[in-house]
């Protein structure tokens, strides 16, 4: 119900059944579905509440038993048992028809070309050509994602610790906020998120992640489910939550591109006291020297095109929830001042 739930937030936000099953929701059959019975209920208008959990639930098996008598049980693709070997023949350039014709030819296939070519098709979804340029409107995406820092000395134990370090960009600007943690748990995760939505003084509309366990709970090609809390934090904040294939770090390039730029640029050749300067030194860094650098892609300053991208920023709203961590229960007030 919780991916139910999602879906029917993003459709009440005018996304097609396409991008939102391109985001790894759920399928198409499924969101038409959905669709079908969200008009009928009206609950689609964005000035209503939010449909709870049961009455969706209702309503869907209500829909499912009085079409019950039609439901026909789904196939299995007659090529699944090749699919490993189309996807070695795939790689190594051969074309569908030739493919379709080795595998009858050699492997007993009995299947349509059409069933190759849907399979084909799958693939090719996957794929992105490396050196494609990400381009974004002002204010429509960023990207997240978590990099390893430097060990610091913990004031506590008089031990040093590792550090990881949280990379939010804005696709359009290439701004950057950069804060170093000593986890990576669900908690950090959300925390980060606030003070970097507050830095940025917006919301973009979509978030473009790689599969951390904080964030995806799981990460396969198809259906990857987003971490519940977390989607309660992007429904509270009203952005879109877009996780990556795994693998594929050309699709969120441009913080992978980040999270480089904070290793070979930021943390060589420096000297930290504890987290409390590391972050200290970061913020400096990035309003001071990231910010204010030509940009090799926009041949533009950062900050300059934040300037200019911070209009098209969703406006901070207040998201109330309860932040647990490792220095006990607090309840937080983040977003809007």
């Amino acid at each position: 119900m919780h991916e139910y739930r999602e879906a029917l937030y993003r459709m009440r936000r005018g996304e097609r059944d396409r991008q939102i099953s391109r985001d790894g929701v759920m399928g198409r059959s499924k969101l038409a579905r959905l669709r079908s019975v969200a008009e009928q209920e009206g609950w689609l208008d964005p000035g209503t509440a939010l449909a709870p959990e049961a009455d969706l639930l209702q309503a869907l098996r209500a829909r499912q038993r009085a079409q019950s008598p039609q439901v026909v049980k789904p196939q299995s693709s007659s090529v699944e048992p090749f699919a490993a070997l189309i996807e070695q023949w795939y790689s190594q350039g051969v074309q569908g028809v030739a493919i379709h014709a080795a595998l009858i030819r050699n492997h007993g296939f009995v299947g349509h070309y059409s069933s190759v070519r849907r399979f084909l098709g799958k693939l090719k979804a996957r794929r992105i050509d490396a050196t494609m340029i990400l381009d974004f409107a002002p204010g429509e995406a960023a990207q997240v994602d978590f990099g390893a820092g430097p060990t610091v000395m913990d004031p506590a134990s008089g031990a040093r610790v590792k550090t990881w370090f949280f990379v939010m960009t804005l696709c359009f600007s290439r701004h950057q906020y950069v804060e170093f943690v000593l986890d990576q748990t669900v908690e950090t995760w959300q925390r980060c998120h606030h003070h970097a939505l507050r830095h940025f003084m917006g919301v973009p509309r979509r978030l473009i992640i790689d599969n951390a366990k904080c964030a995806i709970t799981r990460a396969v090609v198809d259906d990857p489910e987003v971490q519940r809390a977390y989607a309660e934090c992007a429904q509270g904040y009203g952005f879109l939550v877009s996780p990556c294939p795994p693998a594929d770090a050309a699709k969120k390039g441009i913080v992978e591109s980040g999270v480089k730029y904070v290793k070979g640029n930021f943390l060589p050749l420096r000297e930290f006291v504890d987290l409390h300067d590391l972050n200290r030194q970061a913020w400096q860094w990035v309003i001071e020297q990231a910010g204010r650098r030509i940009h090799g892609t926009t041949r533009e300053q950062p900050l300059a095109l934040f300037e200019w991208e911070r209009g098209s920023l969703q406006p901070l709203c207040v998201f109330r929830r309860i932040v647990t961590g490792r220095f006990g229960i607090v309840t937080a007030r983040f977003g809007g001042s």
